[in-house]
C-alpha cells in the first residue's frame, strides 16, 4: 500500500500518497477541514505534490456528493499541462538558444504590469486572426454568462487567449531520453477564468452566511445542486475549462511556428499531444457512484491516460501513463508542489543561487523570477517515487529554454 491513512476527528479519511516527501502541518490541517464537510464522498486523496493553497490544499482529489466547492477549484481554472513531440533531435537545436527564446518571448504575450502602468503585458494588443476564430467558438457561450452574471464582462477574456500568465506559467523547449525535442507549456483560464472563480467564491461564502452553514473554514462553501447559484457555476466554470484547453492550443500552434521560423529544418510536431487540466471539477463515476471530483493541484489518472507531470525550472519533467488506482479517483500529482512560499524563497536565495540552479537551461535569471528556483519546489524523483502505483512514466523530459511568465 503506498498511501498513510489520517482520520480526522469528525471527518472522513484522507489517503495520503505522501511517503518519503514533506508535507506541512499547515497543509494536513487544511486537509482535515475539507474531511469534515458533509458533502465529502467516501475519502479525500492526498498527492505527494500536496501542499498549503487557499480553502483547500494544492495537491488534493475532493469528491463531493451533490454539491461543488468553488474554492475548491479556485480562480486559475482549467490551469493544466499541453505536451508535444516532434520529429527534431537535440543536434538540430541551434548552438546558442538565446534567439530562440528571445522569439518565444516576443510571440507569446506573458507576464503582467500593475493596472496603473497601461497596457498589459500578457494580453494581444490586437488578437491576431488565428486567436480570433477560436474565440468565435467561446464567445456565443460567454455572453450568455455575461447577461446572468454582468461583472464578468469587464474582464480580459478574447484578448488574454492564447497567452502565457506569470508565476509559475511556463513555456519550455525540452528534450526526451532519446534526445527527441518536446515542446511544452503551463498555463489556464487566465483573466476570465480568475473572474469567474473570484466571483463564484464570494456568491458561495453568501450562500453559506445565509444559510448559517458552521464551516471549518470559509473558503469552503460550497453550492449544493438546485441552489441559486449552481447551475451557473457548473456553466461557468465548464466554460473556463474549456477556454483554458483552448488557450494552450492556440499558444502551442503558435510556439510551433516560432520555432518553425528560427530553426529551417522542416520538423512535424504533435507526434504524441498531451493536453490535460489540474485545477478542475468534473463529475465522474467512482466506487459506483455518480461524484463531482475537484482535482486542485492534481491529474486524472484513469487507466491508459496520458498526463503531464513537470518538475521545477531546473528539475525533470514527466509525460506518465496512468494506471487508474481506485484509490486515488483515478488521479495523479501535478507536479513537484512547494516546499515554501514564494516570499520566503525570495528572502532565503540570491541571483547567484538562481544561475547555479539552472546551469545548462537557456531562462531567466534575475531577482523577479527567484520565487521560482528549483530549491522552493520539493524533489520530483521522491514525489514519483511516492506515486508509482499511480502513474508509470513513458517519457523523461529535461529543458532546454524556459520562459517563464
Amino acid at each position: 500500500m503506498n498511501y498513510n491513512i489520517e482520520q480526522p476527528e469528525g471527518g472522513v479519511p484522507i489517503k495520503m500518497w505522501t511517503q518519503g516527501v514533506p508535507v506541512e502541518p499547515e497543509a494536513k490541517q487544511q486537509l482535515a477541514n475539507a474531511a469534515k464537510l458533509p458533502i465529502i464522498f467516501k475519502h479525500i486523496a492526498a498527492m505527494p505534490d500536496v501542499h498549503l493553497g487557499i480553502g483547500a490544499t494544492v495537491g488534493s482529489v475532493i469528491p463531493t456528493i451533490k454539491a461543488i466547492i468553488p474554492a475548491a477549484v479556485g480562480v486559475d481554472i482549467g490551469c493544466g499541462m499541453m505536451a508535444a513531440k516532434t520529429t527534431l533531435r537535440a543536434e538540430d537545436l541551434p548552438d546558442s538558444l538565446a534567439a530562440l527564446r528571445s522569439a518565444i518571448e516576443k510571440a507569446v504575450p506573458h507576464g503582467s504590469a500593475p493596472k496603473h502602468r497601461g497596457r498589459d503585458p500578457g494580453s494581444w494588443e490586437n488578437p491576431p486572426e488565428t486567436v480570433d476564430q477560436v474565440w468565435a467558438t467561446l464567445v456565443d457561450e460567454f455572453d450568455a454568462l455575461c447577461e446572468l452574471h454582468p461583472r464578468l464582462k469587464k474582464t480580459n477574456n478574447r484578448k488574454h487567449l492564447g497567452t502565457l500568465g506569470t508565476g509559475n506559467h511556463f513555456i519550455e523547449v525540452c528534450l526526451d531520453e532519446v534526445g527527441f525535442v518536446w515542446f511544452m507549456l503551463h498555463s489556464g483560464s487566465r483573466g476570465v477564468g480568475n473572474a469567474i472563480g473570484t466571483h463564484f467564491i464570494e456568491l458561495a461564502k453568501k450562500d453559506a452566511e445565509r444559510n448559517m452553514r458552521n464551516l471549518p473554514d470559509k473558503d469552503l462553501a460550497y453550492f449544493e445542486e438546485g441552489a441559486q447559484h449552481f447551475g451557473d457555476y457548473v456553466r461557468g466554470v465548464s466554460w473556463a475549462q474549456r477556454f483554458a484547453m483552448k488557450n494552450r492550443e492556440v499558444m502551442m500552434a503558435n510556439l510551433i511556428a516560432t520555432v518553425r521560423s528560427v530553426i529551417t529544418k522542416p520538423f512535424e510536431a504533435h507526434v504524441e499531444a498531451v493536453n490535460c487540466h489540474h485545477n478542475y471539477v468534473q463529475q465522474e463515476r467512482h466506487f459506483g457512484e455518480d461524484v463531482f471530483v475537484t482535482r486542485k493541484g492534481a491529474v486524472s489518472a484513469k487507466r491508459g491516460e496520458m498526463g503531464i507531470i513537470p518538475g521545477s525550472m531546473g528539475a525533470r519533467s514527466y509525460i506518465v501513463r496512468g494506471l487508474g488506482n481506485p484509490e486515488s479517483f483515478e488521479s495523479c500529482s501535478h507536479g513537484a508542489g512547494r516546499v515554501m512560499s514564494r516570499t520566503k524563497a525570495k528572502k532565503m536565495f540570491t541571483v547567484e543561487d538562481q544561475v547555479k540552479a539552472t546551469e545548462g537551461v537557456e531562462c531567466r535569471k534575475d531577482a523577479d523570477v527567484i520565487d521560482e528556483i528549483p530549491m522552493a519546489y520539493k524533489d520530483i524523483d521522491a514525489v514519483m517515487a511516492a506515486q508509482s502505483d499511480l502513474v508509470e512514466v513513458v517519457h523523461t523530459l529535461k529543458q532546454v529554454v524556459c520562459v517563464k511568465g
